[in-house]
């Protein structure tokens, strides 16, 4: 009997051996982002787990944590690369709606709905509660920040009713902003909101969520973070826009700059040929 059992402990030291051995490379391969094929039909939408942390009741605003993942964060630079023009911003009285000014100096573009875009829309939908029907929200949207380019202070629901009738999916109700990429070397780029009360626990500022060093009365700046999000809603329980969610795209001072992404919902379904035009 000695023999065999000197053969199965043999066995199993070396099965453990090569388990052991299993777990190292995937968890070396895991280090780096994982490329989706665009046209993977075998493609599973599977959601990371995030964690939300409350910053503002009222307004509603809420800091998500790990909200894209590396490998979506990589889909979704891969499949817009080379496709950012100037960004516009809406303005009254204008034909279109839509004009380039000098309020915004960033770049953009829409994202077109693939299984992957699909998964992360998704996910926004479900954070808002099981209720709000895909066909409320509007298309994707990148936002590219190069040194010294920003959005000034804007909100993203529209001042004028001309940009909001129930034939274009009402007001935007919500918006989500992610952090795709920040290059390592990146300063500045935070988002702004100067009407929240900034806060006063030092995790925030610990953590690298919020930018301790700005002056109390100049609200609260979220640093760029690559796969985290901010989520606010911007109507007030009567239908009108909510002053509070006044924000900003600050300035990239240096560095390689950010991509951030926006996810509006709108009101109602959206109509024909809707554009993104916000930070």
């Amino acid at each position: 009997m000695a023999p065999l059992r000197s053969l199965l402990l043999l066995s199993l030291v070396t099965t453990l051996a090569a388990l052991n051995h299993a777990v190292a490379a995937s968890s070396n391969n895991a280090q780096a982002p994982l490329l989706i094929d665009d046209d993977d039909d075998d493609y599973v939408c599977t959601h990371p787990p995030y964690k939300v942390l409350m910053v503002s009741k009222s307004p509603l605003v809420i800091y998500i944590n790990d909200f894209i993942t590396p490998e979506e964060r990589a889909h979704l630079q891969r499949i817009t690369k080379d496709t950012f023009s100037h960004s516009a911003v809406t303005s009254r009285g204008s034909v279109s709606g839509r004009q380039l000014h000098s309020v915004r100096t960033s770049q953009s573009t829409s994202v077109s709905p693939d299984a992957v875009v699909r998964c992360i829309e998704d996910r926004a939908l479900s954070f808002q509660g099981y209720d709000v029907p895909r066909s409320h929200l509007e298309p994707l949207q990148l936002v590219k920040y190069a040194v010294s380019q920003r959005y000034n202070f804007h909100t993203d629901w529209f001042t004028d009713p001309a940009h909001s009738t129930s034939q274009v999916g009402g007001n935007r109700v919500s918006s989500f902003f992610a952090y795709v990429h920040v290059a390592n070397d990146t300063t500045g780029g935070g988002t702004n909101f100067p009407l929240l009360d900034s806060p006063s626990d030092e995790r925030w500022c610990d953590l690298g969520i919020v930018d301790c060093d700005e002056q109390y009365e100049n609200g609260v700046t979220f640093l760029p973070r690559e796969g985290n999000a901010i989520y606010w809603e911007n109507l007030l329980p009567d239908g009108r826009g909510d002053e509070r969610t006044l924000h900003a795209g600050l300035p990239v001072t240096s560095g390689g700059g950010k991509i951030g992404m926006n996810i509006w919902t709108r009101q109602l379904p959206l109509g024909k040929d809707i554009r993104g035009e916000a930070d």
